[in-house]
């Protein structure tokens, strides 16, 4: 089973509606319900997941595109999730090569002893009081532990430093107040919905696997649960002897639509801005710059597909409310860059795109945001008895340890069905992962054997974007050709074609920013918008009605208003 064979809405739910019944049924298709689908299937068991908007579109895609193991939790004492955070970066670099890519990121160091007493009171109670700069000593030590957790047999390279010298000319635009810099890697990945996606393919491949975006959970009674088509706003009832809730920020929300009070969560909202601006883009050299601001926020820039990624803020949000990317945060971004780079001006009319999304945090009161443990763990709300099923929620999570998270979850799901795990997923590729050429002479003898009829330079292209799943997108164009859009011609017409029929994507909004990457790059306008209305409109019968709906949801997305 592919993740749709069609975009109608009656197809996407028919196999949920036609057998109203799993034996587990996952709510919430951001990273961590979809990893924990995947593993699930991998074992077996009759498993559905449901999804109220697209997939991975709520917290999973508000990310700082970040693969890391976190050097600043070890301050917090988190040094299990440091540890498999960092196991976990480098099987996604083994695992998924085409998503996630080394980054190599730098530090810029004002002092040196800066941060040496707080860092131990903040390490004990968490509370951070008023915001002390880490100095060199203190990263040095950092680093260090750093490299002790995640070296992976001496295949990622140690920390290094450099002192002012080096620094200024390895980075002539930085701050001449500089007196340290240090270095290590980490990973990013492109497009995080992208690899949500391939992870979600690799479940779907199971004949006991089941899916549906767009399908929302509204109440429930017994061993039934409530779920409605937000496309039709049918409604229709799905029986589970187990219900794992991932929906992240929104877990309590969930828990009480199906009659139980939780108080698990306490997530706070991250911003982040996109600029075009090659003048910042050439200052960070291919680098993450990162660092810590003067009110005690982490703050990252780097650059990602051309442009320069900013983030991210820090503010407790009350998850009833929408949030988005408010004026206020978008100055304090533009301010943040002066702080490295004084002499590179952002102005707005260079941002190319803006965000915002809630991490899923849990409920920690008196405790500064920053404090607030990103580690996850795994609540059994609701044992089952004979009029009901038992419910599993997950509290917490970040990207980088979804697969590990997944894997924790449904052993926890296997042990209250009374089954065994029949296999791991820490060395199984994902997605176009598979079989992935490693050198740029596999990438050639890839492409001699595969892309027969295609532009040399335009396979490689579809092989970097979708991994050796990109047989599927040369077939089609081998067969019929293709036409690059007008307005944004690293993409064509069989492309999306193909991306709508072949996952599941409903709406204009879905290709623009979750199926492709051009929503996050930038360079939109009206000729773009209609040039894509057009395809997806034909592609899924959109009224015009309909088309034009779409179109203004997504102006209102790239400019950033409020939703």
């Amino acid at each position: 089973m592919s993740i749709d064979s069609t975009a109608s809405s009656k197809s996407r739910l028919s196999e949920l509606r036609e057998n109203p019944r799993a034996k587990v049924l996952v709510i919430g298709g951001g990273i961590n319900g979809i990893a924990t689908f995947r593993d699930l299937a991998l074992q077996g068991v009759d498993v559905a997941l449901v999804e109220r908007g697209d997939f991975s579109a709520g917290a999973s895609a508000a990310s700082s595109h970040m693969i890391h193991g976190g050097v600043r939790y070890l301050e917090n004492g988190e040094f299990r999730l440091v540890k498999e955070s960092l196991q976990e970066r480098n099987r996604l670099l083994s695992n998924a090569p085409h998503c996630v890519k080394p980054l190599p990121t730098t530090i810029p160091i004002f002092s040196f002893f800066s941060g040496v007493l707080s860092a131990p009171l903040r390490f004990l109670t968490h509370k951070s009081g008023k915001p002390k700069e880490r100095g060199a000593l203190l990263i040095k030590v950092g680093l260090m532990l750093y490299d002790t957790f995640g070296r992976d047999g001496g295949t990622m390279p140690r920390h290094t430093f450099w002192g002012k010298k080096k620094t200024l000319k390895n980075f002539p635009d930085m701050n001449k107040n500089v007196k340290y810099s240090a270095t290590y890697f980490d990973a990013s990945m492109e497009s995080p919905e992208r690899l949500s996606l391939e992870v979600l393919g690799d479940a779907l491949s199971h004949e006991n696997a089941r899916a549906a975006n767009y399908c929302s959970v509204t109440g429930a009674n017994g061993k039934s649960i409530s779920l409605k088509d937000e496309l039709t706003g049918e409604s229709f009832n799905f029986e589970a002897d187990l219900v794992i809730n991932c929906t992240g920020p929104w877990t309590d929300l969930t828990n009480e639509l199906m009659g139980s009070n939780t108080s698990y969560m306490g997530g706070t909202k991250g911003s982040h801005i996109v600029v075009d601006h090659p003048e910042l883009l050439k200052a960070c050299d291919g680098r993450e710059i990162f660092f810590e601001n003067d009110d005690g926020r982490i703050v990252l820039m780097y650059p990602l597909m051309g442009r320069v990624l900013i983030g991210t803020t820090d503010i407790p949000v009350d998850m009833r409310e929408p949030v988005f990317c408010t004026e206020e945060e978008v100055d304090y971004f533009i301010e943040l860059v002066k702080l490295v780079f004084p002499q590179i001006e952002v102005s707005r009319d260079q941002i190319v795109f803006r965000y915002s999304g809630v991490r899923p945090l849990p409920a920690a009161d008196d405790v500064n945001p920053g404090f607030v443990s990103r580690d996850y763990s795994i609540e059994l709300t609701e044992e089952a008895d004979s009029n009901r099923f038992a419910l599993l929620s997950l509290v917490g999570g970040k990207w980088t340890t979804f697969r590990a998270l997944g894997e924790h979850l449904t052993d926890e799901a296997l042990k209250l069905l009374g089954t065994q795990r029949k296999q791991n997923t820490r060395q199984m590729p994902i997605g176009g992962g598979k079989n992935f050429p490693k050198t740029e002479a596999e990438v050639s003898e890839w492409i001699s054997r595969h892309a027969a009829g295609v532009d040399k330079n335009r396979a490689k292209q579809l092989l970097n974007r979708y991994g050796t799943k990109a047989e599927k997108f040369i077939a089609q164009i081998s067969d019929q050709g293709e036409t690059p859009l007008k307005n944004a011609p690293d993409y064509s017409d069989v492309e999306i074609r193909e991306l709508i029929h072949s996952e599941s994507a409903t709406s204009v909004s879905d290709i623009i920013h979750r199926r492709t990457v051009i929503g996050f790059r930038g360079g939109f306008n009206d000729e773009l918008l209609k040039e894509i209305g057009e395809i997806v409109s034909k592609e899924l019968g959109l009224s015009k009605k309909e088309l034009e709906q779409q179109q203004s949801r997504v102006r209102a997305e790239m400019s950033g208003a409020q939703q």
